[in-house]
């Protein structure tokens, strides 16, 4: 009567584990980008540890804050970028190769059934290849570092269902944003979510990876989607190693269950300044904006970009509007299909891949009293900027909102 959470886990620390249970575990996959490294690897050297367990399992993307923005931000980066090469640590990806968590999944490291680690609260993002996907603060990295392992409660679990197709102007962003609506910040604290229903299964493995994302965002430890044939035909030539998929039982015991219809969302809009703060795009009042933001983990991928060069194609936006592919990958492919053409002569500033001006450190941080539509998945005060507001939405409703310069549903356009 195990849920998928309890399966992994069991894997993981060797032993039948269910919710509730203290365990330690194994960890498959470790990750920390260039904001949590550098004080993982300053705990990790207080241990006095020469060597770490296993330096092909530790992944160090550079992201958050590149291209450097300051010197000591670059000697930040140097700092790591010798560690790296002192640890030997192969799977390092530096300035311009993307956000870590496209990353993980595009070379191979998100895999069904791993317990995949990383030293940043959206690492639940893995959770859409029905991988245990977690975040953890840059001590825990640093034992996890040093030995491979970490403890872990296993979380109780949830069931949420979605049926029904999406409409022409809603997308996984819309849904993820109802879903939190609905749960609250808090309603899901420590606990897995496992996504199930005809809307989930149709989904594209972009369109999972924003829903997991933004587990978080309710509280929850991990969003899990159980892998299928869209999951193995995305992994079939990325896949570093074996992998086992891993499926709930049908007697598998979750605290609670909350089912959605699809087929009648219109698109949704988290307003200032907390992600549950969501409203149909109907029901929001004149709203005017500064800055449109289309990018970063949720939000950054390949057919984000398309539904935004959709809406944005032979128009001129009407505010600054600044698009950050998620990774290279994603960039060279949007270059091959005309979509950064699309998006530079709209007007559009296309940056570096990376996280952009998400976390308020970086390329686009927005001033006091202005306003910007973000498909980040975060609004909190002061997140992008002191004294800013960042209503949060889905690229076709950014992009509509950057050809009129007020927060505007795609349908209107």
């Amino acid at each position: 009567m195990s849920t998928i959470s309890e399966k992994i886990f069991s894997r993981a620390a060797g032993k039948h584990a269910k919710e509730n249970d203290f365990v330690i575990a194994d960890v498959d996959c470790a990750m920390a980008h260039d904001g949590t490294s550098i004080l993982a690897v300053k705990s990790f050297r207080e241990m006095e540890i020469k060597n770490v367990w296993n330096p092909e399992k530790i992944v160090i993307p550079f992201d958050h804050l590149t291209p450097a923005n300051t010197d000591t931000t670059a000697a930040l980066h140097k700092d790591i970028r010798e560690w790296v090469k002192e640890q030997e640590i192969k799977n390092f990806y530096d300035t311009g190769e993307g956000i870590c968590h496209q990353l993980l999944p595009e070379k191979g490291f998100a895999l069904p059934g791993k317990l995949i680690v990383g030293a940043d609260s959206h690492s639940c993002t893995y959770g859409a290849f029905g991988a245990f996907g977690t975040g953890v603060g840059a001590t825990d990295m640093a034992e996890i570092f040093a030995t491979g392992k970490l403890w872990f409660r296993v979380p109780e679990s949830i069931r949420i269902m979605a049926d029904g197709k999406l409409g022409k102007h809603t997308h996984a962003k819309d849904l993820t944003l109802k879903i939190i609506k609905t749960l609250g910040v808090a309603g899901a604290t420590y606990k897995a979510a496992e996504f199930y229903g005809s809307t989930i299964e149709n989904l594209s493995i972009s369109g999972r990876m924003t829903l997991c994302n933004m587990a978080i965002e309710m509280g929850a430890k991990a969003g899990i989607v159980p892998p299928d044939r869209t999951t193995f035909e995305y992994l079939k030539e990325r896949s570093q190693g074996s992998y086992e998929p891993v499926y709930a039982d049908e007697d598998a015991h979750y605290s609670q269950e909350y089912h959605f219809d699809a087929g009648t969302l219109e698109p949704q809009v988290a307003c200032p300044h907390n992600v549950d703060n969501v409203c149909n795009i109907s029901e929001l009042p004149a709203t005017r904006i500064d800055q449109a933001f289309i990018g970063t983990c949720t939000n950054g991928r390949l057919e984000d970009l398309e539904a935004a060069a959709n809406i944005l194609k032979g128009e001129k936006v009407a505010v600054r509007t600044l698009v950050i592919p998620a990774s290279r990958e994603v960039f060279l492919e949007a270059v091959r299909k005309g979509i950064i053409e699309t998006l530079l002569e709209s007007g559009a500033t296309i940056g570096t891949p990376g996280c952009g001006p998400c976390l308020g450190g970086h390329m686009g941080v927005i001033a006091k009293g202005e306003v910007c539509i973000s498909t980040a998945n975060r609004n909190f005060k002061g997140r992008m900027g002191t004294g800013g507001f960042i209503y949060l939405a889905s690229p076709a409703t950014a992009a509509a909102s950057a050809l009129t310069g007020e927060i505007t549903s795609p349908a209107d356009i």
